[in-house]
């Protein structure tokens, strides 16, 4: 009998490469979305979809208590859902943490906690730790997050380890990228239109993981059955920052272009500009305090040999593959 998973948040950019991979692995696939999702990744007709409202705990309770009468529970759960942007700080504890918690809880009232439950979280709950050596951020660091992004992804790590022997499996993925992505691809429009942004002039070491090898990392940890772990995910190398817009430069043709580098200082005033236009149009921006702090932190280097000893983790996609693949993807749906 065919094992079913729920995948919340799969109109996203990773949560509909989570579904195409469940597929793929010949699972029945629940997307999880909210009434007015779009659907444009979820066209398979083997999708079959669960409309939920992380915003109503008790619409939630109810379109949970109805899907449970209706075709019973799931096997594993993939929450991917949660926000990224917001125009209220406080914003982000109650689209992450809170509606988070309260989906567990509900999935606990009603009997119908998976076999494991696995939380896409984020390297961003460590916040900018090692920053003097740059040595790889461990899991055994203090996490010290300082954006309000990681800080309600902690809130909700430490809820789920709160719990006595809930199956959690926890993803810290550092910068993800490919096709469908929409913030790296403002990057990619930018070296399109001349012009490469840089942040800062000391030294920045970043790391990336292509979706793919994140989808892949997420159904190894349902194979090899583990429980109660957390694991950062990255493709295993350490790049200086102008590396991806160099990569990305290159699949581009290799256009005239002009590097301009922000002082901190002045990018942190464009932020918080940036910020406040946006809330007097009532309308998020990419460019606010919280990515100002994301774009400062100097060292995303991560220890991943947790995963690869563990789950037999081989990343498939070094920088280079990955970026041919999402310039690829960008031109070929007319984004560039």
């Amino acid at each position: 009998m065919e094992k079913k998973i729920l995948v919340t948040g799969s109109s996203g950019f990773i949560g509909s490469f989570l579904v195409e991979g469940a597929l793929e692995r010949g699972l029945q696939v629940w997307a999880g979305v909210r009434k007015t999702s779009s659907r444009r990744y979820l066209q398979d007709s083997r999708i079959r979809f669960a409309e939920l409202d992380f915003t109503d705990s008790e619409k939630l309770e109810s379109q949970l208590a109805a899907h449970k009468r209706e075709h019973g529970g799931w096997d594993y759960v993939i929450h991917c859902a949660g926000v990224t942007k917001c125009l209220d700080k406080r914003d982000f504890e109650i689209g992450n943490y809170w509606a988070t918690r309260h989906f567990i809880e509900t999935l606990q009232r009603l009997d119908m906690v998976p076999g494991r439950f696995i939380f896409i979280s984020s390297l961003s709950v460590f916040g900018p730790v090692r920053e003097r050596d740059y040595t790889e951020i461990r899991e055994d660091d203090r996490p010290c997050p300082d954006t309000a992004y990681g800080i309600s992804k902690l809130h909700t790590e430490e809820f789920l380890r709160s719990l006595p022997d809930f199956p959690y499996v926890i993803f810290r993925p550092t910068g993800v990228y490919g096709p469908r992505e929409t913030d790296y691809y403002l990057m990619a429009e930018s070296i399109k239109r001349h012009l490469d942004f840089a942040a800062g002039f000391r030294r920045q070491d970043i790391t990336f993981v292509y979706v793919k090898d994140l989808v892949r990392a997420v159904y190894l940890a349902l194979e090899r059955q583990v429980v109660r772990r957390a694991y950062f995910v990255s493709d295993g190398a350490v790049y200086s920052s102008r590396t991806f817009s160099d990569l990305v430069w290159k699949e581009l043709g290799r256009p005239w272009m002009l590097r301009f580098v922000c002082p901190l200082f002045l990018l942190r005033l464009i932020s918080f500009v940036s910020e406040n236009v946006g809330r007097l149009m009532r309308r998020p921006t990419t460019l606010n305090g919280d990515k100002y702090k994301i774009m400062k932190q100097r060292n995303w280097r991560c220890d991943i040999v947790p995963l690869e000893k563990e789950l037999g983790y081989r990343p498939e996609y070094p920088l280079e593959r990955g970026v041919k693949e999402t310039i690829a993807w960008y031109k070929k749906e007319g984004w560039l």
